[in-house]
């Protein structure tokens, strides 16, 4: 694909989190967290904070307690690389629940810029069907990222991927809360639950 005919990262988060309702959303680790918080602080975001390859367990794990529920998992090229193995256990475990985004600017942001390996040989999509997620596809255009935040709230037709190719602009960090404690605390409140 043309460098040219990316996608703006903050506009693709923004859109998927637009009328997000019930969504609870994670944010992988480095600049997913960044644009999700650029989009609007909210009390069912979960901030990751030095946890590189754990978003989609995280959301898999949050999708099996709250089958109810929509869980998105926003994350990047790196990160999704890093925590290629989970793809197989949401893909076993298919809780229709949950929902995963990468933005895919194939390279590495939180290192330096380095070129990833989806800018060559790795297919996050061929690998996401290949570990049994139906509901793969390849996102390029505005109209797709729309449709895909629509299928989130369907709790009852997933798991499902989608791998968002966007651009590599480097933007002003909106940076959340690094509290652990606090975001955790928030979030459970916002769901019901007692603080830890």
């Amino acid at each position: 694909m043309s460098k040219a005919n990316l996608l703006d990262r903050r506009q693709v988060v923004s859109t998927l989190l637009a009328n997000r309702k019930d969504v609870v959303a994670i944010g992988g680790l480095g600049a997913s967290t960044n644009d999700m918080c650029a989009a609007g602080d909210h009390a069912r975001n979960f901030y990751l904070w030095g946890g590189m390859g754990g978003a989609a367990m995280i959301g898999l794990g949050l999708a099996l307690a709250q089958p109810k529920l929509p869980v998105l998992v926003i994350t990047g090229d790196g990160e999704m690389l890093m925590g290629m193995g989970s793809l197989a256990t949401i893909g076993l475990q298919k809780p229709a629940n949950l929902s995963i985004a990468v933005l895919d600017n194939e390279a590495y942001g939180e290192t330096g810029g380095q070129t990833s390996h989806t800018s060559a040989a790795a297919d996050l999509v061929g690998v996401a069907k290949a570990c049994g997620i139906a509901d793969s596809r390849a996102v390029t255009t505005m109209a797709e990222v729309e449709a895909f935040a629509k299928a989130v709230h369907d709790v009852s037709a997933g798991p499902r991927f989608a791998n968002v190719k966007i651009d590599s602009a480097s933007l002003e960090r909106i940076l959340p809360t690094r509290d652990g404690t606090y975001i955790l605390n928030r979030i459970r409140g916002d769901l019901g639950f007692q603080p830890i």
